[in-house]
């Protein structure tokens, strides 16, 4: 293990190995393939690999990652920094997995991989914070997910009607109000922008696998207007709906 934090830049050459370190792999950008032990995960922004200590595991990018990566110390290591977060970091670092980041420690990784990493001040401090962060009662609470899979196929079925938080919040039996804080937590996305980009895929979708006329697929991602759908699916993906699908033409 050279050093506690690194910048990595991962490319489509396949890596995979195991070591004696426990490691976090953390997106900055492009996405990183990522399977530990069999788990196969993506490495995004705002998302992190855990790789427990011997654990085979396997990672490409056919497009190009950039990734902040924290090789775990010892033990004795987690105790001297972590304090009484030390327990539950041992608990996070026991089980391989793919975990959203909050908000504030999304910043924090921006702001470990914008500065002097190898200054062994900043690499502890940061390290020992981001993993505090990561391994308190709250970021435990926030792993009990919610049911994402059932959230997506409401949002599918119900694409070209109104949609409200309270709709998706009976779906996890919480409020409004608590659904919509658990979920910009857990996904780094509000509620409604994660229903936009749900409904603009199923519109892309469409438009490369359908015949259906551009406003009929405005319609059925619930854009009453065929200007504001063009003006959303531009913004989203770069691209108007008609020049998209001119393209796969």
């Amino acid at each position: 293990m050279s050093s506690l934090l690194s910048l990595r830049r991962y490319s489509h050459e396949l890596i995979s190995h195991s070591h004696a370190h426990a490691q976090l792999v953390f997106g900055l950008s492009g996405q990183l393939d990522f399977e530990v032990d069999g788990l196969g995960s993506q490495v995004i922004r705002q998302t992190l690999a855990v790789v427990p200590a011997q654990t085979p595991h396997a990672c490409g990018s056919a497009g190009g990652s950039h990734c902040l990566v924290l090789d775990v110390p010892s033990e004795s290591w987690l105790h001297l920094h972590l304090g009484a977060h030390a327990d539950a970091g041992r608990r996070l670092l026991d089980k391989p997995g793919a975990l959203h980041l909050a908000p504030a420690q999304s910043q924090l990784v921006n702001w470990l991989a914008a500065s002097a990493i190898n200054d062994p001040v900043i690499a502890q401090q940061g390290a020992a914070l981001l993993l505090a962060s990561l391994a308190s009662e709250r970021a435990f609470v926030a792993r009990e997910q919610l049911p994402l899979a059932a959230i997506d196929a409401h949002i599918d079925r119900h694409a070209a009607h109104p949609l409200q938080v309270a709709d998706l919040a009976r779906l996890a039996g919480l409020s409004a109000a608590r659904f919509h804080a658990r979920f910009l937590a857990e996904t780094g996305h509000t509620p409604m922008e994660y229903v936009r980009a749900r409904r603009l895929q199923l519109a892309r979708h469409l438009l490369l696998h359908s015949r259906l006329a551009v406003g009929d697929i405005a319609a059925q991602a619930g854009y009453s207007s065929q200007s504001a759908f063009t003006a959303a699916f531009s913004r989203q993906f770069g691209v108007t709906p008609r020049t998209l699908r001119g393209v796969r033409e």
